[in-house]
């Protein structure tokens, strides 16, 4: 059996059911259209970011800067998931700037000097999209006054709501997701700023997929948000369409960082 995990939006727990749902029609239908190998259930087992570069990946999401960073040439595109939440825009998508409830920061220059929590350094949404806005204002490579690293948004929200982070970048689905099935995780922060958008999280498969064989995972997944039965999961999911970006439609993410590092501010700091 080839590999599939779809493991990047698993909660809160209504997602991991909805997800779990959407993969039993993919799983059925890629096998009626005869494609081999394709296992019956997602694997929770193997890292989501491990699951990248397996040689035996059928079909796994990853976040788009990660893919310019490193998964170029390691793994092919297949399509990018069209969300309904507030900040998606088609296949894009946008991290919302969130502080406490209480802060007294009006504008982004007002978090001068206080404590960021990002997920992890090669996150789009909590670094990428982060550093764009707040490398204009940064002065000798520097901005705030400390970061730590939460690993997972979820876990940046909780560190500004107990006092150990000041600020953090939430990207919008998360935090739709938990607005819907966990709103008291959010009673203690509020949206500050919204930062530009770019490509959402792609699903790829493993670079030696056959044009056949991405075409025919293409077609399930346009399949799966048209089909009847499982628009309960979709709603769930608030997953309306997958759309196909190319990899140059991920390049501006790239050059996101790069106009961070000539800015002199190549990292959250």
């Amino acid at each position: 059996m080839r590999l599939a995990s779809l493991a990047m939006y698993a909660s809160p727990p209504p997602l991991a059911e909805a997800t779990a749902t959407l993969w039993d029609f993919l799983s059925e239908a890629l096998k009626r259209a005869g494609l081999d190998e394709v296992p019956a259930r997602l694997d929770d087992k193997v890292p989501y970011h491990e699951a990248w570069t397996q040689p035996d990946l059928l079909l796994a999401q990853t976040c788009g800067f990660p893919y310019v960073k490193h998964l170029r040439g390691k793994v092919r595109l297949v399509a990018t998931p069209v969300y309904g939440h507030p900040g998606c825009d088609g296949p894009s998508m946008r991290s919302f700037i969130v502080v406490a409830k209480d802060s007294a920061a009006q504008s982004l220059e007002d978090l001068r000097g206080t404590r960021a929590a990002i997920n992890q350094p090669d996150s789009n949404s909590g670094v990428n999209l982060f550093r764009a806005a707040i490398a204009p204002l940064s002065r000798d490579g520097r901005f705030f006054s400390s970061v730590i690293e939460t690993g997972g948004h979820r876990n940046s929200i909780a560190a500004i709501t107990v006092g150990k982070a000041d600020v953090a970048a939430i990207d919008c689905v998360t935090y739709g997701n938990v607005l819907r099935f966990d709103p008291e995780s959010l009673a203690g922060v509020r949206i500050l700023f919204e930062t530009i958008k770019g490509p959402g999280l792609p699903v790829i498969t493993r670079a030696d997929a056959s044009d056949v064989e991405v075409r025919l995972l293409r077609h399930a997944l346009k399949q799966a948000t048209a089909e009847p039965s499982l628009s309960a999961a979709c709603d769930v999911l608030c997953l309306k369409d997958f759309a196909v970006l190319s990899d140059a439609d991920y390049e501006p993410l790239a050059a996101l960082e790069r106009q961070a590092q000539r800015q002199g501010y190549p990292v959250i700091a």
